[in-house]
């Protein structure tokens, strides 16, 4: 059994001092105040959950969808566990039917080989809407095919989550889709509230990166934000990186919806954890300018942004307590997945994954199932 040290742990509800992590078999087994070290494996800085990013294009130098191999996914599981990423769903932008079998075939290798990190897919497109595609291949973007929804429906998958239109997805499909377990999330879309509504009325659960792509709240028009903004019940993924979102509209999301339905998402592409600088993507050249991502014309192209990063952002920019930032990191994704037993709380009982902290939320260390990944 091993045995670590944390002066300061935060389990995912309260800051803790001085407790002793016991951890069999990847599992953690008791979390006890202890009065001193005791042989225990130090850990320095503040103990958190591991973080959990529900979308991630690439990291380390490669980008899922030009390279969709095993040996891509543990590239990018590598470099996002530098900053303290301990699950991850890779998500594949839209894009012809053989790339997503072999982003599929890639991550269930994955999962059948225990990758760390690797949690699931997510299906980026390609069902979504011309005028909200964004980087999006136009050429790409279509209807729904018994094909595709067979390979949505594969069990061997890990967390399979789909981002679509609404206005081009029947009701009847998205329900399909979710009594077969597929997490639903709704965005590069044009929809009214009402066909967004109708859609989370029939099994739709998030919001993929909330106000980009998406219908605008307008006086007249709720839109889809207005529709997220408003519905208590489904998440929504945040992009707080000062390049996707203005501050003052995070911050509403964040009232609207509170910590317990916003989820901290990266939206990486694979400039994360290299010094990358040129991306070619689609027949597109995306460019890197500080932590900007742009294609000709100065459209954005994804971020570069890192899980550690977006919870400094919310501390220090969006003055966000502690608790709440880490929570948008860790519990709430956690939760979305279905996971909420597992992943995103320090408990007995739940996997061994944590990060820690310096005081300015840089990571000092990586943990995975009881093992250091990084640090």
């Amino acid at each position: 059994m091993q045995r670590f040290f944390a002066e300061n742990l935060f389990d995912g509800k309260t800051i803790k001092n001085n407790q002793i992590i016991t951890v069999e078999a990847g599992i953690i087994h008791s979390i006890e105040p202890a009065a001193a070290q005791d042989n225990a494996i130090q850990l320095n800085g503040l103990v958190a959950p591991g973080f959990v990013d529900v979308q991630v294009n690439g990291g380390g130098g490669v980008l899922f969808n030009n390279q969709p191999s095993l040996e891509t996914l543990m590239t990018m599981s590598r470099a996002h566990q530098r900053f303290g990423s301990t699950a991850m769903l890779p998500t594949l932008i839209t894009d012809d039917f053989a790339t997503m079998q072999q982003a599929a075939n890639a991550v269930s290798a994955a999962i059948a080989q225990n990758v760390k990190g690797i949690v699931g897919i997510h299906f980026e497109g390609p069902h979504l809407s011309q005028p909200k595609k964004g980087i999006h291949p136009s050429q790409h973007i279509r209807q729904i095919s018994p094909e595709e929804m067979a390979l949505f429906k594969r069990t061997d998958l890990g967390l399979v989550c789909v981002t679509l239109a609404p206005e081009n997805v029947s009701i009847e499909v998205i329900t399909e889709l979710v009594q077969a377990n597929v997490i639903i999330c709704l965005g590069h879309s044009n929809a009214s509230a009402e066909q967004t509504f109708a859609a989370l009325q029939a099994g739709a659960q998030g919001f993929t990166h909330l106000y980009n792509a998406m219908s605008p709240l307008q006086s007249r028009a709720a839109g889809m934000v207005g529709a997220a903004l408003v519905d208590a019940s489904s998440y929504c993924g945040l992009i707080v990186d000062h390049e996707h979102v203005d501050m003052t509209s995070c911050q509403l999301a964040i009232k609207c919806k509170t910590p317990e339905r916003i989820m901290l998402v990266t939206d990486a592409m694979s400039h994360v954890g290299s010094d990358q600088t040129e991306l070619q993507f689609a027949g597109m050249q995306i460019n890197r300018e500080g932590n900007k991502l742009t294609i000709e014309g100065g459209r954005l192209a994804g971020s570069a942004l890192d899980m550690a990063s977006a919870v400094r952002h919310c501390v220090e920019d969006l003055h966000c307590s502690m608790q709440d930032a880490l929570k948008m990191a860790s519990a709430t994704p956690a939760t979305f997945l279905g996971m909420q037993q597992q992943k995103g709380y320090l408990a007995p009982g739940y996997a061994a994954d944590w990060v820690v902290l310096t005081e300015q939320y840089h990571v000092n260390a990586t943990y995975i199932a009881g093992e250091q990944v990084f640090g």
